[in-house]
């Protein structure tokens, strides 16, 4: 089949569930990703034939797009901070405000060489790998419940060229490490069950939802257990980083200043909203 007609079919399979501007960004993922095709190279070459391999697969891709599977699940892999990264449904697909608390914790230690870095929660390991690939001399550890998680991270190492030694471990039931850290960071679950309503059905059906969700009852659970790790894990003056539930802010500064941290930031992301803390051990 060439390239012109299954653009053609896939448009209309698809149109009574996304938008033409995402079914486009679509198919031009796709064929880049299959076919090594520039959307440019698509236009100028519109009657290249689609092999039956590749055309299996682009057929594949266009069920599981009807099933509301996103692309980078669908491709198996992503891009974070500039940096290439495998992900599969043991991991939550990186996005755009934690690239913001990694350019965070980036600009505040560009003049400091030789930190200690912890990331827990890593999942795909790209909050470790961004920071490990951008500040060379750093020491990075990542820390995660899941070893399915892990072994994806693992892979992402490999793929980026950095070093970063892993931990599997329940950071509920985990109090220390024989390291102490410069820096702690962590984008741990915050979303309330309450919210799921808000959230797109894609990320529902096939992000692992232990990344994602906290009781109701208990939303700062993993900042609770997470700040106080790093009382006894940070060395002095050290910092601990967070992405926040945007709707928890004051509630997230107010229980890290019950604990004794101080030159507590709160941070909004590019859309706005406050989505990034910071404090600080004296």
């Amino acid at each position: 089949m060439k390239i012109l007609l299954f653009k053609k079919y896939f448009f209309s399979e698809l149109s009574n569930n996304y938008p033409k501007t995402e079914i486009q960004s679509f198919f031009n993922i796709l064929i880049e990703h299959q076919l090594n095709l520039t959307r440019v190279e698509i236009a100028l070459n519109p009657a290249i034939e689609i092999t039956q391999t590749h055309l299996d697969f682009l057929q594949k891709a266009l069920s599981s797009l009807k099933k509301s599977v996103p692309i980078q699940y669908i491709i198996g892999e992503t891009e974070f901070y500039g940096l290439p990264f495998k992900v599969t449904k043991n991991v939550l697909i990186p996005r755009p405000e934690t690239e913001e608390l990694v350019n965070w914790v980036l600009n505040d230690t560009k003049n400091i060489a030789n930190i200690n870095i912890l990331d827990i929660g890593t999942g795909s390991g790209c909050i470790a790998i961004s920071i490990a690939k951008n500040t060379p001399d750093a020491k990075v550890f990542a820390l995660d419940i899941s070893s399915k998680a892990l072994e994806i991270a693992k892979e992402n190492v490999k793929l980026n060229g950095v070093n970063i030694q892993f931990i599997e471990a329940d950071i509920l039931d985990f109090s220390k490490l024989n390291e102490k850290f410069d820096i702690i960071i962590s984008n741990p679950p915050y979303v309330r069950e309450l919210e799921k309503k808000q959230m797109q059905k894609n990320v529902l059906a096939n992000e692992p939802h232990i990344a994602l969700f906290v009781k109701n009852e208990n939303p700062l659970l993993f900042y609770d257990k997470i700040a106080d790790f790093a009382l006894t894990n940070l060395k002095q003056n050290g910092s601990i980083y967070f992405e926040i539930n945007q709707y928890l802010g004051k509630e997230t500064v107010a229980l890290l200043k019950s604990k004794g941290f101080q030159n507590i930031k709160l941070k909004k992301d590019i859309f706005g909203a406050n989505r990034m803390l910071k404090a600080t051990i004296i």
